[in-house]
């Protein structure tokens, strides 16, 4: 019985070693992992920086007055290039390859997928010069209904409150006058 108890004091003294040591190797592999998150996350921000100096001659294009665009890195969870509040940039799950993607009320719409810096800033050139043209339409459409004759504004709200009281009023008169002969 005493074999049983030292085999099991010496089970007993080994474990928590053992225990402590796997806790250890486990904070190690968990530290190595975020340090690997850390890492593909700064090579995902590197390439969409990379994207982002490839863009600047064409942002350099678009008009002073054309405010659609806002672009810049965001560094969250999931690194993203935005070009304007819909549409951005973010890196495949793979880091490696580029995905062009626009939020609409349907949901995301991948607009352009690929490897290639250059194929991307083709996608964003024509996606800013469709936005552009959007703008445009809109002011004119704007500017059409604003160079339009308005109405001559009504006035005399409370006359014409005051005329439809008067007129109920009468034609209540007029109505329990003639109930009244009528009951004679």
């Amino acid at each position: 019985m005493s074999e049983a108890q030292d085999t099991g004091n010496a089970a007993g003294e080994m474990r928590p070693t053992r225990l402590r040591d796997a806790l250890r190797q486990a904070r190690i592999e968990a530290a190595d992992r975020t340090g690997v998150v850390v890492e593909l996350r700064d090579a995902e921000v590197a390439r969409l920086e990379i994207l982002n100096e490839a863009l600047d001659p064409l942002f350099a294009q678009v008009p002073e007055k054309v405010d659609l665009f806002d672009r810049g890195i965001s560094q969250g969870e999931t690194p993203r290039l935005w070009i304007d509040v819909v549409a951005h940039v973010l890196m495949g799950r793979d880091k490696r390859v580029y995905r062009f993607v626009q939020d609409t009320r349907f949901g995301r719409t991948v607009l352009v997928e690929s490897h290639d810096v250059p194929v991307i800033v083709d996608a964003v050139t024509d996606y800013v010069a469709r936005r552009i043209i959007e703008r445009e339409h809109a002011m004119v459409v704007t500017g059409v209904l604003e160079s339009a004759p308005l109405e001559k504004p009504r006035r005399g709200g409370f006359g014409t409150f005051a005329l439809g009281f008067i007129l109920g009023a009468i034609a209540l008169f007029g109505l329990a006058l003639f109930a009244s002969l009528r009951n004679l």
